[in-house]
């Protein structure tokens, strides 16, 4: 104090004085929407079975390939992914056929395949994107699809299906196709008795009667007149239906016993503690439903239902062609909020402005009326290249579910518990803090993925 001084000085006061304070803050908190939008649906024992009717595989997986510099090989097990050889383990006969195909650099714009020119190849598109466009019914152009890393061309020709390409496929960006001609195919095919009556048999296959999605047919009779004999007819099921087991996050909270003691004023330390610490979980359980690889929606999505952008950013055409893989009842869009920021930037220079719904009693971004949701558990890779998400929701709707376990012993929130574990000789107060948690795609048309989405 300086003899000039009148009164308490403010830092002084402040010693005295009780503050109005926060309690404490954390940025990695989100909105957590895809925790939001889930139905939850109990697993009783902790596991829940998907019971679909009976579908025959028919090969519709992608082919995986391996780099030594410059140089890419398809991977020899790989081509088993193509639906004549789905299934067929002959590996010195898969080697063979792996060994003859051919790299070739294709430029962007440049021609891969042309309609109308004879089908003599196999063409897997081992890396970059490629647009495949036929003669529309008004002598107009009309985009097919988009094909990108993994997929493939020409596949017809394994079960001696030849012809004519009917379609032209175009790089839209720099790629690398390996081919397989017909001619290499065929000695390859005379080296190996196995490789020959497999697709000899591939080739004399007539098929399960299946409708249009691969499911096993019920006979049914309409439009008869008179006393028309009815078919006989019953509903078969999967043999082995998928069970999801519920996963679980968990941590151990540690507060001393001091801290507990003497430090509750104005705010509980062990509630703000508890607060945090769950916050941090419910984060990385939304993280695990969106990545983990058993059940995470990435990579549990069908591989027919993930289409590419056409060009690179989020256009709407790409969302329609998205929204028409979810056609039944579709219920969100989720997607990083950089990915909602590309597609807004396409949407204005278009000239769109989509309008805004209700979401809870929030307003948010819409296309077609559907909610597009951010969530930043969607990765973004180092290229600027990330995903959206389209689902129909709920047990009724065949659609996508989350799962949890309630009534969990000492249970905080629902499907949540914190057990207290003891004080150690070090007057530790520990809890157990426990959740369980899975999602599980009832159908594979209730999610659908656009990939290749660019953010940049």
């Amino acid at each position: 104090m300086t003899d000039d001084q009148l009164s308490l000085s403010t830092a002084a006061a402040r010693n005295l004085a009780t503050t109005t304070k926060s309690v404490p803050q954390m940025q990695e908190i989100t909105s957590r929407h895809l925790l939001r939008v889930l139905p939850w649906v109990q697993a009783i024992g902790g596991v829940y079975r998907v019971n679909r009717r009976l579908t025959y595989a028919v090969g519709d997986g992608r082919v995986t390939f391996t780099s030594t510099g410059a140089e890419v090989r398809v991977i020899p097990g790989e081509l088993a992914e193509l639906p004549a050889l789905r299934g067929f383990d002959d590996q010195e006969a898969l080697a063979a056929l792996a060994g003859r195909f051919t790299q070739r650099e294709v430029q962007p714009g440049e021609t891969i395949v042309e309609s109308g020119t004879p089908r003599d190849s196999v063409v897997l598109i081992a890396h970059g994107k490629v647009r495949k466009v036929a003669q529309g019914a008004y002598d107009n152009e009309t985009v097919l699809g988009v094909l990108a890393d993994g997929d493939y061309l020409g596949e017809q020709i394994l079960v001696g299906v030849d012809g004519q390409w009917e379609f032209t496929a175009t790089a839209v960006t720099a790629c690398t196709v390996l081919t397989l001609s017909a001619q290499a195919l065929a000695e390859v095919r005379g080296n190996s008795d196995a490789l020959h009556a497999r697709l000899e048999n591939a080739a004399n296959w007539d098929g399960h009667a299946q409708n249009a999605f691969g499911e096993a047919a019920i006979a049914l009779a309409a439009g008869h007149v008179g006393e028309a004999r009815l078919p006989g007819t019953f509903v078969d099921y999967e043999l082995a239906p998928r069970q999801y087991e519920l996963s679980v996050a968990q941590t151990i909270l540690r507060v001393h016993s001091r801290v507990a003691d003497l430090y509750n004023e104005p705010m509980n330390q062990t509630e703000q503690q508890l607060r945090l610490t769950i916050e941090a979980l419910r984060e990385r359980q939304e993280d695990e439903l969106v990545n983990n690889k058993e059940f995470g929606l990435l990579h549990n999505a069908d591989l027919k239902q993930r289409v590419h952008t056409r060009s690179g950013p989020p256009t709407p055409d790409d969302m329609d062609e998205l929204l028409s893989k979810v056609w039944k009842d579709p219920a969100v869009f989720l997607a990083h909020p950089r990915a909602i920021a590309a597609f807004a930037r396409e949407c204005n220079a278009r000239g769109l402005y989509p309008s805004n719904t209700d979401h809870g009693g929030q307003s948010v971004p819409a296309w077609r009326g559907i909610p597009v949701l951010p969530c930043n558990k969607i990765p973004v890779s180092d290229r600027g290249v990330t995903s959206i998400m389209a689902m129909r929701l709920g047990e009724a709707n065949q659609g996508v579910i989350g799962l949890h376990r309630t009534g969990l012993p000492d249970e905080y929130q629902p499907g949540l518990s914190v057990r207290f574990m003891g004080i150690n000789d070090q007057a530790v107060i520990s809890y157990l803090v426990t959740t369980y948690y899975s999602a599980a795609v009832l159908v594979p048309d209730a999610l659908g993925i656009l990939e290749s989405v660019e953010v940049g």
